[in-house]
Order: C-alpha cells, then sequence, then structure tokens
C-alpha cells in the first residue's frame, strides 16, 4: 500500500539541499519512490516571497524548483476550497498563514506532515513526522 506525505518547507529545502539538518527517518521516506510525497503550492509561494525579500536564498534558481521536485517524485498539491474551509476550524496554535494552510490541507487530505515544526503536533488529529 502507498503512503502519502505533506512535506513541510523547511523539511523540503532541507532535502532538496542535502543538509543534516532534515533528520534521517525524514530523508529515508522522501527517498522512498514507493511513497506519494507531496508539498503544497503554499510553501512554493513562501520560498519565492522569501528569496524575493533577500531572507531566503537557495542553492538553485527559484525556477529550477520545478525541476527538483521532479527529479524526487514530489508532486505539487494546489489548494483547495476544502484546504480554505478547513482553516476554519483551526485552533489558533499557529499563526504563520504558510503554515496553517499546510496544516488544514494535511488534515483534510488525511496525510502526515513531514515537519520539525514544534506547533504541528499540538494540533489535535495532525499526524506528524519527523
Amino acid at each position: 500500500m502507498q503512503k502519502a506525505y505533506l512535506v513541510d518547507t523547511h523539511a523540503l529545502l532541507w532535502f532538496l539541499a542535502g543538509d543534516d539538518a532534515i533528520s534521517e527517518n525524514a530523508k529515508t521516506l522522501l527517498l522512498d519512490t514507493t511513497n506519494r510525497c507531496y508539498v503544497s503550492i503554499a510553501s512554493l509561494w513562501e520560498i519565492a516571497i522569501k528569496i524575493k525579500l533577500g531572507k531566503l536564498s537557495i542553492d538553485a534558481d527559484f525556477k529550477q524548483l520545478a525541476e527538483l521536485l521532479y527529479q524526487n517524485d514530489i508532486e505539487i498539491i494546489q489548494i483547495t476550497f476544502e484546504h480554505i474551509a478547513g482553516l476554519m476550524d483551526l485552533d489558533d496554535i499557529h499563526r504563520d498563514p504558510f503554515d496553517r494552510i499546510i496544516i488544514s490541507t494535511a488534515l483534510v487530505e488525511d496525510i502526515p506532515v513531514i515537519t520539525k515544526d514544534q506547533n504541528f503536533p499540538k494540533y489535535k488529529n495532525l499526524k506528524v513526522i519527523w
């Protein structure tokens, strides 16, 4: 049976950069091609904004991210109305709008999130892997 995972922004960046900050468990799951791994379009939006503001630099050109995702079998999940509606049910634990839509997406899709963020496990019914 295929397993699915939603990758949080920092985990994606660490994985693609080969950064040791990513856990071995997370790296193993992302490298396992029998798993379906997703990244929210919100993460890509967040990365683009932070690069433009000078708050983030990545080794590749931003436009190369699509190819890096493809090479690593990571699919982009679009934001749906249901994902946005799910925001209405979230407790105000996490204030970051990008993280909130990632959390809502994972809950609506019923898939775990690969993240180191300590606030994610505080959400009821959210499965977190690190």
